[in-house]
Order: C-alpha cells, then sequence, then structure tokens
C-alpha cells in the first residue's frame, strides 16, 4: 500500500482545520462593537431630564504667518532670464520680505519652497500664495532663517 505524499497530507489537514474552525465560530456574536454612529444616535433620541452635552473639539488654531516678518531668497536655477526676478516681485507684492535674488547652480527637480523647521507653515503659505506645488526642509547649504525658493523649467512662474 502507498502512502500519499505529505503535501496531500498537508492539504487535507489544512481543509479540515478550517472546517472545524468554521463550524465552532459561525453561531458566536461578533466581538467588535460599532460605537460611531448607532450609540450617539440612540442616545439622542433617548428622553432626559438633563440634556446631554456634545463633546465639542477644539479646532486647532492654524499658526498666523505674518509674511513681512520672514525673510525669502529667490533662486533662478531655469535658465529663464529673470525669472527670479518676477518671482520676487510678486512675493513682494503680497507681502513677503524678500532680501535676495540669484540663479541656482545645482540640479532640483522641481520648483521648490524650501524651509527650515520653524518656518514649515510659512514655507507652506508661501507657496500657496505663489502657486508652488513642492515643499521641503531646508538643505545643505541654505540659510536656517529663511525661505529659499528654487525656480526650474517644469513649472515657471
Amino acid at each position: 500500500m502507498a502512502f500519499p505524499s505529505p503535501l496531500v497530507m498537508l492539504s487535507v489537514l489544512a481543509v479540515a482545520m478550517a472546517s472545524i474552525t468554521f463550524v465552532a465560530t459561525r453561531d458566536q456574536a461578533p466581538t467588535e462593537r460599532r460605537v460611531e454612529t448607532a450609540t450617539i444616535a440612540s442616545a439622542e433620541q433617548t428622553p432626559s431630564a438633563e440634556p446631554t452635552a456634545k463633546p465639542t473639539k477644539e479646532p486647532k488654531p492654524e499658526p498666523r504667518v505674518k509674511r513681512g516678518e520672514v525673510y525669502v531668497e529667490v533662486y533662478n536655477s531655469s535658465g529663464i532670464k529673470g525669472l527670479a526676478a518676477s518671482t520676487a516681485e510678486k512675493a513682494t507684492t503680497v507681502g513677503w520680505a524678500v532680501v535676495g535674488e540669484d540663479n541656482w547652480y545645482g540640479v532640483v527637480p522641481t520648483t521648490t519652497v524650501y524651509f527650515p523647521p520653524r518656518l514649515k507653515a510659512a514655507g507652506k503659505q508661501l507657496a500657496l500664495d505663489l502657486g508652488i506645488r513642492r515643499t521641503a526642509p531646508a538643505v545643505g547649504e541654505m540659510k536656517r532663517d529663511r525661505l529659499t525658493i528654487i525656480l526650474t523649467t517644469d513649472d515657471p512662474q
């Protein structure tokens, strides 16, 4: 008499265990409980002498960015003449304190506003003001007391 291969034996054993588990647990109530809307709705429908206090979530205050108090440097990495100057003018028009503009020598993947950690909110705001889609933490030789814009040819300002 030949014995079945170990793979067939393991398959039969796995099917048997799955069947036993299914039969043993099919009539049990679920162990998880949904609390979100059902509990809140039933609590609101129940009349009571005391009004139920609804928990209020205080919105986290957005950091206020004072544009005129944040220094900005604008660099042109696109080869488009005057791009840094025109972008600096736009930033100044909406209230940013542009302190310099120049050419950038190096590789940048796309137009980016770089920010030091303490000026992250300001960097996001500057990007919104100028329509720049990418922001990133300051790198390398960038100054840590200001925002740095590096412009590329992908989306000129």
